[in-house]
């Protein structure tokens, strides 16, 4: 599972099916390295790791290599290193795992703190968790999409059992500032544990730096060139969690069930090749969305980006369009073949306006207006073009029909 230096780049995949992605944040295509690594797992190399015969010690030796690869690339030992189906699960288990293991040996530890804009998988862990008797507090942002540090520190107290303050925003792309997080946390919940949703993280940043101060982080596959059902979780050494799956000894006993050899495997090797080309690929995207703005801002009166532009991903324009329902917006250009979103992929076909966008104080009629598009690795000038020629005629269209 090494990188070949001298080997051929594969070409990323042109816009699929000839149209225009641009909802890279929601999932993204596998990087072809990562299926050709997968592929002899699926059909040679299948056996269960937990076996005793020669195949399965095969099947074992290639997971411990991506335990391996995955820990050094986020900053971890590999026996801290826990594959999981994907984000949800190891945000589920990240929350509700530490919060169940403090009540277990501390019951007066019984706070859980977290923001208004995290994902509702830790939105959900959160809200199971008081329903069990937790106190539960959930922190705003402020306009610029960051959590507000100072209503975090004022959540904070010596019950305080977990923290959990996401890396990068799945909607708005805004980059939390975890390291000021987690220096807060130490200073008023010096025995909480601060996990880290970094589901968006791998693709912009680099997890090892932007995330150290974390006890817990969280990832998954699908979002940085890898397969859906195929994810992580960082646990430090001394950190305790209760599983939410019981069963067998897999995974340090945190999580049981035949483990996932070819997702693993795909997921390490996708990680791997994110994090070589994450510089170049970085600065290529951000021309790219910079230049999808600077086009919607001359072409469309009013669009105007939400968040900070300084502490958003390189991929993500997040912007409101006055006067036009976000979602009649993504119907008009799903038809015109640009694929977008107004929020969490896990929300789509809610009409309520984004959580995370009225968590940053956001009036609800601007919120109702605004779409993300988000850009990966597989983005192309082709694809900024397409939007630029399709977005303001929807746009125009939609406004006309509503003043008639």
């Amino acid at each position: 599972m090494t990188c070949d230096a001298g080997a051929e780049r594969a070409p990323p995949p042109r816009s699929l099916w000839g149209v225009t992605y641009l909802d890279h944040a929601a999932s993204t295509p596998m990087r072809p390295e990562a299926v050709a690594a997968m592929q002899p797992f699926l059909v040679e190399h299948f056996a269960n790791p937990s076996g005793s015969h020669a195949a399965s010690r095969a099947a074992k030796t290639a997971l411990e290599a991506a335990r391996e690869e995955v820990a050094a690339l986020l900053g971890a030992r590999p026996n801290e290193v826990v594959f999981t189906a994907g984000g949800s699960e190891a945000d589920n288990l990240a929350v509700k795992g530490a919060a169940w293991a403090a009540r277990e040996t501390h019951p007066e530890r019984d706070g859980v703190v977290t923001t208004a804009i995290e994902h509702k998988a830790v939105l959900g862990a959160c809200a199971r968790l008081e329903r069990q008797g937790f106190r539960v507090s959930r922190v705003p942002a402020r306009g610029s999409g960051q959590v507000d540090l100072d209503a975090l520190a004022g959540a904070l107290d010596e019950r305080t059992a977990v923290v959990s303050v996401m890396s990068a925003n799945n909607e708005t792309g805004i980059v939390q500032p975890l390291a000021e997080v987690a220096a807060i946390v130490r200073e008023r919940a010096p025995h909480a544990v601060l996990h880290t949703d970094a589901v968006q993280a791998p693709q912009w940043l680099d997890v090892r730096v932007h995330a150290a101060g974390a006890d817990l982080v969280a990832i998954s596959a699908h979002k940085f060139g890898g397969p859906k059902g195929a994810g992580a979780l960082v646990v430090r050494d001394g950190v305790g969690l209760v599983p939410l799956i019981e069963g067998g000894g897999h995974e340090r006993d945190l999580r049981a069930g035949t483990q996932n050899v070819a997702g693993a495997v795909a997921l390490a090797t996708a990680l791997r090749i994110t994090d070589e080309r994450r510089a170049e690929d970085v600065t290529r995207i951000a021309a790219l969305r910079d230049r999808l703005e600077r086009g919607l801002a001359g072409a469309i009166d009013g669009f105007e980006a939400n968040g900070a532009p300084a502490h958003r991903v390189a991929g993500v324009l997040h912007g409101a369009f006055p006067g036009v329902e976000a979602e009649a917006l993504l119907v008009a250009l799903d038809q015109r073949g640009v694929y977008a979103a107004s929020g969490s992929a896990c929300s789509s076909g809610s009409i309520d306006p984004s959580h995370v966008l009225l968590g940053m104080g956001m009036p609800r009629d601007r919120a109702l207006t605004s779409v993300r598009f988000s850009l990966g690795y597989a983005s192309t000038d082709a694809d900024v073009e397409h939007a630029l020629a399709v977005v303001p005629e929807c746009v125009d269209m939609l406004t006309g029909v509503r003043a008639s």
